[in-house]
Order: C-alpha cells, then structure tokens, then sequence
C-alpha cells in the first residue's frame, strides 16, 4: 500500500470529520437550551421565554442544517476512501450507523418543521414536546456514530470468520454496551452542552455591552450559566471515566498521552508539562505530579501502568503470535472447505493476534516473509506521535477547567449578584466563544490519532483499510472539499452574525406589551410599600 495514499486519504477525512464536528456540539447543546427555555415558558407563560426560545431556536437552526449537510458527506467517505475497512468490518460498523438514520435522524426530520412552525398550531405544551424531541432526537445521533466509533476504539462482541475474510458481530449488546462507547457519548454531549452554553454566554454579554436586548440576555446568561457549570463538571468527571477505561483498553494511548517512556512503580505521577522526544524516548524537563496518574488510570494505588518501551515489546511478541495465525489463514484459504481440523484449531488459537501480524503488510505483501528488522519496526509503529498527543490532551483539559471557572463566575454573578456582570467579564464572555470547539477539536484529535497505527484498535492496521485511488484523484476530491466547505463556512458565519445582529425579531409587540405591563405592576407594588 502506497503511504502517500494512506496519509492523504486520512488527511481526507480528518479535515471532513473536523469540519464537520464544527456543528455537531452547538447541535447537541443548543437543542437541549432551546428546549429548557421552552418549558420555562410552557410553566411561566411569560412571552418573553417564548421570545427567547424562537431566538436561539433560529440559531439552533442554521447550525443544525450545515451539519447535517456536513456529516452526510462525510459518511460516504467510507464506502470511498476507505473501502476496504467498509468490506472487513462493515457488518459490524453499519448496524449502528444504520440504527442512527432510522431512529435518531428520522426523529429529527419528522419533528424539526414542527419545532420551527407549528408554533400556531399546536398547545405550549404540545410544541415543548416536539422540541424535546428534537433534542433526544439530536442526542440519540451521537449515541449510536459513538457507538460505531467506540467500537473502533475497543472492538468487542465481533471475531473474524475465516472462511468469509471478514469481522462479523457476535454480540450486539457488548457492541452496544462497549464501555469506551458509553465513556465517550457522555465525555461528548457534556462537551456540546458547554459549547452552546459558552456560545448563548458570550452572544448575551455582546448585548448586554452594547446595551441591546438585556432583558433576553440576562435571562439566557442565567439559564446557559448554570446548564454551562453541570456541564463543565460533567466534562472533567467523564474525562477521567474515559482516562480509566483507556488504561486497560488502549493501554499504548493511555502512555503516549502521559510521554510515559517506562513503566513506574505503582503509583505512576502525572506528567504536568514536558518536552517529549520521540527518538530518545525521554520527556525533556519534565514536571511530574506524584501518584495522580496512578490514581487516574487504575484507581488505586498499587497497579502499575505500563509505559511505552514494555508496550512495544508485548507489541512484539503479538505480532510474532500473530504470524501464527496468519499462517493457519493462508492454509484455510488454499485448502478452502478441506481445511484440517488441527489447522482451524491453530487459527483459534492465535487469531486474537491476526492484526498484530497484518501491520507487516505495510513492509513485506506476506508478513510471513518478514525479517527480524521489520518485525521490530512495525512493533515500533504501534507508537503514535507522542509530542502532538502530549500537548493536546493538556490544552484541552486546561480549557476544560478554565470553562468550570467562567460559568462558575457567571453562575455566582446571575444567582447571588442580581444579574450585575462587570463589563471586563462580558468581554470575557465574548472572547471565549471560540474556545470549546479548539477543545472539542482536541478532544477528537486525542481519540482518533492515538489510535494509530490502527483503523480498529489491534484488528485492522489503517494502511490496508483505504481504497485503491490514485493520489490524482485524492487531491483533486480534497481540493473539492476544502472548497466547497469553505463555501459553507462563509455561509454558516455570516447567517450567524446575520441573525445575532438582528437579535429577537420574533414576538417584538407582544414581549414589549408584557414587559411594559410587568414594569408597571413592579413599581406599583413599590410604591405601595409604606415608607418608614
């Protein structure tokens, strides 16, 4: 397999998948803020929350439609670009990909024109429904994509069938229940419930310093900020569920993310900052927090976690293992259904290893044929890029604390403070809007290229899952894509600040009418308090 091929192809779908994640998270948080809005008006009757509800409601919207857009194209990119993963896993990877188009996607569709105009035809509580709804709707499509992806991550409930050359499901409960799954559909919507919080927070204090719309922009600081602070909680306690599970099931993740060149003694410390440097395999001027890794990765204080150079030698050992196997597959394969027993008994016995002995395909078209030189090298590869791993991972979680102090501030200040925000703490809350997609970024930029050098984590190397394209054609349909999503891009920002400028244009009378009314049975209440 051609490496140039291999490494365009992922580039491909990086860009597409990254692209797309852009609006996944604003999807995921914005739906379940709209729908608390709604039903604060649904208890309080007050056209105000309605107005509220129908102005981020619009928001919700424009997102929700490029992402959609985004993430179809996406999902073709693996009958594409990466056909050979479709073929070896498919039967496993499509269950839960269909699963999403017919219960999470078409719960979506079926509800989403009612959300946005049903408004006059249905009850205030009919219409929060449907808004909700639309929000588990939204919801349930990260369950079953996580699903999918966990199970790359982790792949349980599947063996290979040697007779069809293929993975097939055993189990679609553990697929279903696989605990990486679970540990990232919860790590992933709390991340997208802080993203559309920072973003309702930041456009309300850009109202509230130009001095636009302040009765919509308290209130929705008060919702976001306390919806924000659970989230952002969420976020870091999750994390650390996701950090246990990779200690036992992406153990070589787990010591890339740490630069954890060898195993400690129980209990291993925490690497605070760092330079690592791959080729020596040390961590330069490295700050290391006693026992907090060990208590992270294993909970407890008395289990080792295993650092890299022990990694790449079990590594070794399960490719030579997994030669074994590959061996008695060859034989299935020529003798087809005369296959002696003792042979399919050899493969049983060795299978667990099968994708350990195909990452010699990348030097050698039968790894039986390997040198010892190339057998250590593709051990060697089971190594990602340390360094860009390293620094990822601690700037997404020093954002994820930073969002805990934001919301926590503007939680206090909403709750205890009468919804009185100095001004440098809404310029604050307007210069952080960015910040959750760079971490929600990261987050998958942690996930998906600790992973390598595998498409399944120790079944399927990635540099046999892509289809035999020519690099002409990959450059022209990436050229394509960055085009076309640029396109799409200047359109989301721009209906985006669009629609922000022009602020609640919905229900303008109505809202004013009661909010005059409100003033006025305020000051009437005052003004009937005897003085003393």
């Amino acid at each position: 397999m051609e490496i140039g091929l291999v490494e365009l192809s992922r580039l491909q779908f990086a860009m597409t998948a990254m692209y797309h994640f852009l609006f996944v998270p604003l999807t995921l948080g914005l739906s379940i803020l709209v729908a608390i809005m709604e039903t604060v008006y649904v208890m309080t009757n007050r056209p105000i929350w309605r107005q509220i509800t129908k102005f981020w409601a619009t928001l919700f919207g424009i997102n929700f439609v490029l992402g959609v857009a985004t993430g179809i194209t996406m999902e073709f990119q693996f009958g594409m670009n990466w056909s050979y993963y479709s073929h070896y896993v498919g039967d496993i990877f499509g269950a839960p990909l269909a699963i999403e188009g017919l219960m999470a996607f078409f719960l979506e569709a079926t509800f989403v024109g009612l959300m946005f105009f049903g408004w006059d035809k249905l009850s205030r509580v009919q219409h929060a429904v449907v808004t909700w709804l639309v929000a588990i709707g939204s919801n349930f499509s990260a369950l079953w994509i996580l699903i999918a992806n966990g199970w790359m991550q982790n792949p349980v409930g599947a063996v290979f069938n040697p007779d069809t050359m293929r993975m097939e499901m055993t189990s679609f409960f553990d697929v279903m229940f696989n605990e990486v799954a679970q540990a990232k559909f919860v790590h992933t919507v709390s991340a997208g419930y802080v993203t559309a919080s920072v973003f309702v927070l930041g456009v309300s204090a850009l109202y509230l310093l130009k001095d636009r719309h302040k009765e919509l922009a308290r209130r929705s600081i008060a919702v976001a900020s306390a919806f924000g602070l659970a989230a952002a909680l969420s976020v870091v306690v999750l994390g650390d569920e996701s950090g246990y599970s990779a200690s036992h099931t992406q153990k070589m993740k787990l010591a890339a993310i740490e630069a954890m060149w060898e195993t400690h003694p129980a209990p291993a410390p925490f690497t605070a900052v760092g330079f690592p440097d791959q080729e020596a395999r040390e961590t330069h001027y490295a700050v290391e927090i006693p026992w907090v890794m060990g208590l992270i990765g294993t909970r407890s204080l008395d289990t080792e976690i295993p650092g890299i150079n022990d990694l790449v030698k079990v590594s070794e050992e399960k490719i030579r293992d997994g030669l074994i196997a590959y061996d008695a597959l060859m034989q299935i394969r020529e003798t087809r259904g005369a296959t002696p027993q003792a042979v399919r008994d050899t493969f049983e016995a060795h299978s667990e290893n099968l994708g350990y002995a195909l990452l010699l395909k990348r030097y050698v078209d039968d790894p039986r044929e390997a040198t010892e030189a190339q057998i250590l090298q593709a051990a060697d590869d089971t190594v990602p890029g340390v360094a860009p791993l390293f620094w990822a991972f601690r700037l997404m979680v020093a954002l994820g604390f930073s969002f805990i102090a934001v919301m926590g501030y503007f939680f206090w200040r909403a709750s205890f403070r009468q919804m009185n925000f100095p001004r440098w703490a809404l310029y604050l809350g307007v210069a952080i809007i960015p910040t959750p997609w760079l971490a929600a970024e990261l987050g998958w930029f942690v996930a998906e290229f600790g992973r390598q050098p595998w498409t399944v984590d120790g079944v399927l190397p990635t540099a046999l899952s892509a289809s035999s394209l020519s690099v002409a054609d990959l450059l022209i349909t990436l050229g394509g894509f960055v085009t076309f999503y640029s396109v799409l891009f200047v359109i989301e920002m721009g209906l985006m600040v669009k629609y922000i400028r022009k602020g609640p244009f919905q229900d303008v009378a109505e809202t004013e009418a009661w909010q005059a009314a409100h003033e006025a049975r305020l000051r009437g209440q005052t003004n009937a308090i005897p003085a003393e």
